[in-house]
């Protein structure tokens, strides 16, 4: 069976997958952000399986199915946080429900039931807008995955924004500020929904599957029950003491524990090995400073 894409972000076709949030190269147009990753040779880890975009609810996308046969003049705005408070309930429903309503009502009447759905760890925060359209969204998933026989898998990464979205973090620094908290990075993210495509499409699993994807970590579970046992610093003096100075110099602050999450189910059910981490972060404040690392190709 041939692999099914439909994308109109780019202006041919490339293999991409639902996503929420920004996963992949930055778009060419500036004002437009959170756009998939356009990975080469997906279709090789796809296999047999089709592969659906998610997109905003807009008058342009509005017929849908006739815009998915064929490219689309310019980018689709994708991807929507309450930071800055500048989006209502509204808009928050549109995008998050109503177009996740969209993408899995267009997918069941072309016959594609193979869909892996990036959610997000916000369905924790329920008070908030972005986790209660979550919440929903998750709920429509599970609605066509039960009553359409759809093969689903949602994975909830945590935010993985990359350093290089100057709309969201002013500099390296300030990315890593966020990343120093516990984090996942957006290269582990895309590995994630590569393992996703690939179990999906060898194995219906018959049964609703929620995996949460977290970062890599040296820190290890002793280490945070009795973080800076020692002294202030203590515990990231022991993994990066070379560093430390460094950190401290772009406002980092070594007292501070990240917060890791159970990813357990994750491993044993797409062999998930994050490979990003603290290390991997500091390497880079240290070659590049505030610039960070290259950024990937524009897309």
């Amino acid at each position: 069976m041939s692999i099914r894409v439909f994308s109109i972000q780019f202006s041919r076709f490339n293999p991409w997958v639902s996503t929420a949030g920004c996963l992949g190269k930055p778009a060419k147009n500036p004002k437009h952000h959170g756009f998939p990753l356009e990975i080469e040779n997906l279709d090789l880890a796809c296999g047999a399986i089709d592969v659906v975009p998610r997109l905003r609810q807009t008058h342009e996308t509005a017929a849908f199915p006739q815009l998915a046969r064929q490219p689309c003049r310019e980018p689709i705005p994708h991807g929507i946080h309450e930071g800055r408070g500048e989006k209502n309930s509204y808009d928050f429903f549109d995008l998050n429900v109503r177009g996740t309503f969209e993408v899995f009502e267009m997918a069941a009447s072309l016959g594609i039931n193979k869909i892996v759905f990036i959610s997000t760890t916000s369905v924790s925060s329920p008070d908030t807008l972005y986790g209660r359209s979550k919440i929903l969204a998750e709920c429509i998933a599970e609605d066509y995955r039960k009553y359409k026989n759809m093969n689903v898998i949602i994975l909830r990464p945590r935010a993985f924004i990359p350093f290089w979205n100057r709309g969201v973090y002013a500099n390296y620094s300030d990315w890593a500020r966020w990343f120093w908290k516990g984090a996942v990075h957006i290269a582990d993210v895309a590995s994630a929904v590569i393992l996703s495509v690939d179990l999906i499409s060898h194995q219906h699993l018959g049964r609703q599957l929620i995996l949460t994807l977290d970062g890599a970590y040296e820190y290890t579970d002793g280490d945070l029950a009795h973080w800076d046992a020692d002294g202030p610093g203590s515990t990231f003096k022991k993994y990066y003491s070379k560093y430390y100075d460094l950190a401290r110099s772009h406002g980092l602050d070594p007292t501070i524990k990240p917060t890791k999450l159970d990813i357990s189910e994750t491993v044993r059910w797409l062999g998930y090995r994050p490979s990003y981490s603290l290390a991997n972060l500091l390497s880079e404040l240290a070659a590049y400073g505030d610039s960070g690392p290259p950024q990937p190709p524009q897309a």
